[in-house]
């Protein structure tokens, strides 16, 4: 039994490590983190979205429309003449709402005699993520009930109406303003679904270079101390800069390989859907040009050397193969918690502390970069390159400064000018 204690308790040493506990408490933070978010969504997704009215039809149905804008959204303006549509447009986007709906003069009487009524509605799209359009969306819904109540009334009036008709006794006539541009006959949904789809592509290459290149320099670095060959290669006539250079554009060019590879395949899978949208968002002036991608390669770069940097950095910390796949970890949930930000929401309608955040992660800035370009909002996209550069030059230094010292081989630094004060004190 004493032999099996021992073991146990030094099986329970070798565990018992930061490197071990710390990528499950951030896992559990990140969890909790979404559960946060996603209660966050249920909480905003049943809200009443906030809206404006400008009721030009009193007339039956005309009633029946406005009575249900009113009884199942939050109208912060109300009128009766469609000239007052940039005053409702002002006073709704200073509630921070989603749309001014107009219910014209002749809704009721085009119903009536079985022609579609037409809804005008005005759309203030604010962000072109999923969690920016839960108001539009939860606003669509309400404009189907409405359908569906002024096709029952139809049904009560006249049982013999005309069926195909009654199912759809509304249309839309839509316009959306997003970001200083007009988009007539689109719905916010239609394009944060079309920017999603464009701009989705690099986020999940980007992440999958820092796990793939990441591993392999983390891995790389353990493997080279469990077999002693980092010890042989520090004895060399060589600069401990070129040793550290050396190793990222090695691995800088494996990844942008790999990334090649990745990227051809995502293209065709997300070509499908590009083609079967029905919007040319190009029409509308969103296309990125030749300098645009210029723009998002040199992003892309700046932050994988950037990872590259940080994850060997993490390699020091590396004892052996075993110890090298848990350091993995966090770099991996720093990839993809950016990709996923991008996905549920714009920079621009981010919490500040949200944006600080965001901004901090290198990797967040080639996957905010291709909406930001579609916007030319050049200031965000050559800031994040500058910040990466900066960035990745401060951590290459003080990866150089580690590979200088004999952390590397022993574990622990050995600060010298510590000396004549330890020798003070005794």
């Amino acid at each position: 039994m004493s032999g099996l204690g021992n073991i146990t308790k030094k099986e329970i040493r070798e565990l018992f490590t930061p490197a071990t506990f710390v990528p499950i408490i951030l896992v559990a933070l990140i969890f909790a983190t979404m559960g946060n978010s996603i209660q966050g969504i249920q909480e905003q997704s049943t809200a009443p979205p906030t809206i404006g009215v400008i009721i030009e039809d009193n007339s039956t149905l005309g009633a029946v429309a406005s009575t249900l804008l009113r009884t199942h959204a939050r109208s912060v303006y109300n009128s009766t003449s469609a000239s007052d549509l940039k005053t409702g447009l002002e006073t709704v986007t200073q509630h921070n709402g989603v749309a001014v709906i107009i219910i014209p003069k002749n809704f009721t009487e085009r119903i009536t005699q079985e022609q579609q009524g037409t809804l005008q509605i005005y759309w203030i799209m604010k962000g072109a993520g999923l969690m920016d359009t839960i108001s539009s969306s939860a606003l669509e819904s309400l404009i189907a009930y409405i359908n569906t109540n002024i096709s029952k009334e139809l049904i009560k009036q006249n049982s013999s109406i005309n069926a195909s008709f009654v199912l759809s006794p509304t249309q839309r006539l839509e316009t959306t303003y997003f970001k200083d541009r007009v988009f007539v006959g689109i719905s916010p949904n239609t394009i944060s679904g079309m920017l999603s789809s464009q701009s989705l592509l690099i986020p999940i290459v980007m992440m999958m270079i820092i796990i793939m290149a990441g591993s392999i320099v983390i891995t790389s670095m353990a493997l080279e101390k469990e077999n002693k060959t980092l010890e042989t290669l520090l004895t060399l006539p060589v600069k401990r800069t070129s040793i550290v250079s050396g190793k990222i554009i090695a691995a800088a060019f494996i990844g942008l390989l790999l990334a090649v590879i990745y990227m051809i395949g995502m293209q065709f899978y997300f070509s499908g859907f590009q083609m079967t949208s029905g919007v040319n968002l190009a029409a509308y002036g969103l296309v990125l040009t030749t300098t645009d991608f210029i723009w998002i390669g040199v992003s892309l770069f700046l932050a994988l050397i950037a990872g590259l940097a940080l994850c060997m950095l993490l390699g020091t910390f590396a004892k052996n193969y075993k110890s090298a796949q848990t350091l993995t970890f966090p770099i991996t949930m720093l990839a993809m918690i950016p990709m996923f930000i991008t996905m549920f929401a714009d920079y621009d309608t981010l919490p500040f502390a949200v944006k600080i955040f965001t901004f901090a992660i290198p990797f967040s800035h080639p996957m905010m970069a291709p909406r930001a370009l579609l916007f030319h909002d050049y200031m965000l996209v050559i800031g994040g390159i500058v910040y990466v550069a900066v960035f990745a030059v401060v951590t290459i230094s003080i990866v150089v400064w580690v590979f200088k010292t004999d952390r590397l081989l022993t574990g622990t630094t050995k600060f010298k000018w510590l000396k004549p004060f330890v020798r003070r004190r005794h």
